[in-house]
């Protein structure tokens, strides 16, 4: 589906028609029907109808050609959680299939976090869990997160910044081990244009500039082949094959690279009919042009954990300038743009064997149950998670030819306890290419290992915790410890916590209270409150993260008390007027100095919070200024509120970044269109760079955060601006 072509819900229909019997066609127009009756009353941040939104899922699950029911699930993704629909009514209505893939994307939506990101990584971990039990729950998501990040433009910069980073943390990533690269590049290259737009649109910039002189040498390349392969009658499909911004911009980035410095930006894809004529169709371009030396990778005879296949193969092509050259079959093509999708079997016509091989080609996301179980948080479970899918691999042979995939960065022991649990435990040595290796030894792609073991071994070390990369490793290790020595690790643990309690300065009897002690059970996810003090006990969980747990109602209680005693001290002893001047009060307390902070300029609308300082009363600060985020001093910081009343005539200075293409006339549209909006003007500076970059700072005195942004929306629309963002001093 191209990029600006919105679908109808009758394009839907006719793509799965092509694919689809009668029956499944019609049981994905009733989720299209269930779908926009329950989003009738609802739209978007860009004005357009909610159901627009499920249109496009369900659009490019049909181009992935997936079953009825994912398609069906595409319309129906956000009912449960957008509406007053409930699972149970979407089982009722369709099937139990379509009810789980449909609650396997829905976010928890009613439960209380203490934090945005602890949230996120509660609804990543539910998502995964679901993930691993069907597949098709993480090609709804990467479906639903593709047109979020095509319409993203419509957000505010901050939202607009953190959904493009954990796109590119985590759902890229996924696309890419998924195998679907027709989705991957696209979620890059649009995380990139709002992560660093000035780089972005720098690349676009300079690819544009060469853009003919590179598609006539290509052309003339194109045409040279094909006459070699006719005159051997081996029929291929040839094309030059676009490189994505992404790609080129993290090579530059990565390996310190000018933009003429990268060589495949020139690259020619070949599609033959069959493997055998891959084979030969590089020896034809291998003896048309030298080979460049270390350039060249067989993944049809080793395809990459994605199930990507191809070869790969650099040589000096005419002009002495160098050529990427990709060389598949036509399956092998399919698999690359659409990866596990291609692979989808749903019932029909699949034998026995071929959904083992399916299976086990997925074997690696079956590790993610591991990781949820094992995992004392949310947040712990997202860090195994990039750790170990999302990194660089590196692939490894068994004594016996079979290759392993293990994060890069891993040693014998993740080796070890990939292969059992039993081998890992019994461990006392390794061999790397026949030669003794020690257990902190790095593994490289190609190497051999041989674990050494012994029926007399006394089991993994604590150290082992600290040399093991995997979390499928540390986790087998923190099992035997909790195995082995369950009763000596309840006794100390709970020492451990009662004696952090005591630094805390608490009672003992106030705290272990079994109320308080089963809450902070139920938070660290442990079945009993005595594999809570073993997990202690043997360094699964520290004692100071289950102290504070414990007695966070208590600390949070007495650093208010505190704070507002010190403040009110500060208050009687300063002669200056405690107005509410800023527009700002303190929570339960008046006639306080109260001063707007420079650093972050918070204006009406704005979370808030009070930073208590020494001698100046309470400084006012955004919410999420690095001031008071990155502060140690939690106890000085204190509630505040707007002052409803003293926001209307008041003016308040906030900084704003405009960045665009330095053409004439720029700076002057930009200063014209925030007076238009009846805004004041109290500082501008601008600059430009070699790249015909321009950005423009200004600072402006608006009434509130409604103000602001429609101010920053008029921008916006300006021609050649290409992001406008606040900024702090």
């Amino acid at each position: 589906m191209a990029k600006d072509n919105i679908l109808a819900a009758d394009d839907v229909f006719e793509r799965v028609s092509k694919y689809l019997n009668e029956e499944h066609v019609e049981l994905v127009k009733r989720a299209y029907e269930f779908a926009r009756q329950a989003h009738k009353d609802q739209f978007r941040k860009s004005g357009e109808p909610y159901i627009i939104h499920p249109i496009q899922v369900a659009g490019i699950l049909a181009d992935l050609e997936l079953d009825p029911a994912t398609v069906a699930a595409g319309f129906l993704h956000d009912v449960v959680e957008d509406t007053q629909v409930t699972i149970k009514q979407i089982s009722e209505e369709f099937n139990s299939e379509v009810a789980m893939l449909v609650d396997g994307v829905t976010k928890l939506g009613k439960i209380k976090y203490k934090s945005h990101e602890e949230q996120q990584a509660e609804n990543h971990r539910k998502m995964f869990v679901a993930m691993a039990k069907d597949i098709r729950v993480i090609l709804i998501k990467l479906a639903d997160r593709l047109h979020n990040m095509r319409t993203l433009k419509h957000l505010a910069p901050e939202k607009q910044r953190r959904i493009a980073n954990e796109t590119l943390e985590i759902f890229a990533p996924l696309a890419h081990r998924l195998g679907i690269s027709k989705i991957r590049w696209e979620l890059e290259d649009t995380s990139l244009r709002y992560l660093n737009p000035q780089q972005y649109y720098r690349i676009v910039n300079l690819m544009k500039r060469k853009r003919a002189e590179r598609e006539e040498y290509l052309d003339n390349v194109i045409d040279g082949v094909q006459k070699q392969l006719e005159e051997v009658d081996i029929k291929a499909e040839l094309y030059g094959r676009p490189k994505h911004i992404f790609s080129i911009y993290r090579k530059m980035t990565l390996q310190h690279k000018q933009f003429n410095e990268i060589y495949d930006l020139l690259a020619v894809r070949i599609i033959v009919n069959s493997i055998k004529d891959c084979y030969a169709v590089l020896g034809i371009i291998h003896t048309c042009w030298k080979p460049m030396p270390g350039r060249f990778k067989d993944y049809i005879a080793m395809p990459k954990p994605n199930m990507y296949q191809s070869l790969h193969t650099t040589v000096i092509g005419p002009k002495g300038e160098p050529l990427e050259v990709q060389i598949r079959t036509i399956e092998m093509h399919r698999i690359a743009e659409y990866g596990i999708a291609a692979h989808w079997a749903y019932k029909e016509g699949k034998t026995i064997d071929q959904r083992a091989s399916f299976d086990k080609k997925l074997s690696w996301f079956r590790e993610i149950l591991e990781f949820q179980n094992e995992s004392a948080n949310a947040e712990e479970f997202m860090e195994s998670l990039k750790v170990d899918l999302f990194s660089d691999m590196v692939f490894v042979f068994t004594p016996k030819g079979d290759v392993l995939e293990l994060p890069a960065g891993s040693v014998p022991i993740d080796f070890a306890y990939r292969i059992h649990s039993e081998i890992g435990n019994k461990t006392i040595g390794a061999k790397v290419n026949g030669k003794m290796v020690t257990l902190d030894y790095k593994l490289n792609t190609g190497d051999i290992i041989e674990i050494l073991t012994s029926k007399h071994s006394y089991g993994p070390s604590q150290d082992w915790l600290k040399l093991a990369q995997t979390s499928q490793a540390k986790n087998k290790i923190r099992q035997f410890f909790k195995k082995q020595r369950k009763e000596e690790n309840i006794i100390k643990g709970k020492e451990l916590i009662e004696r952090e309690i005591k630094e805390l300065d608490f009672d003992i009897k106030d705290i272990l209270v079994p109320e308080n002690i089963e809450r902070a059970v139920e938070k660290f996810n442990f079945p009993s409150e005595d594999d809570m003090y073993a997990a202690v006990g043997y360094n699964g969980i520290s004692a100071q993260q289950v102290a504070n747990k414990l007695t966070d109602k208590w600390r949070k209680k007495r650093d208010e008390e505190e704070a507002v005693k010190e403040i009110v001290s500060e208050g009687r002893q300063s002669p200056r007027p405690r107005r509410h001047e800023a527009g700002v009060k303190v929570k339960g307390a008046d006639n306080l100095l109260i001063r707007l902070s420079r650093c972050c300029n918070p204006v009406p609308g704005d979370e808030i919070i009070g930073f208590i300082t020494k001698g100046r009363g309470v400084s006012v600060h955004r919410s999420d200024c690095p001031n008071v985020t990155s502060s140690e001093q939690e106890n000085r910081l204190i509630p505040v509120e707007w002052v409803q009343s003293a926001n209307s005539l008041k003016e308040y200075n906030v900084d704003i970044e405009v960045l665009g293409y330095d053409r004439h006339g720029l700076l002057n549209e930009v200063l014209q269109t925030v007076s238009g909006s009846r805004t004041n003007i109290t500082a501008v500076t601008g600059r430009t760079d070699r790249n015909k970059m321009a950005t423009i700072m200004v600072t402006i005195a608006i009434h509130n955060i409604s103000h602001l942004h429609k101010v920053v929306d008029k921008i916006k629309q300006i021609p050649d601006v290409y992001a406008v963002h606040r900024i702090m001093n």
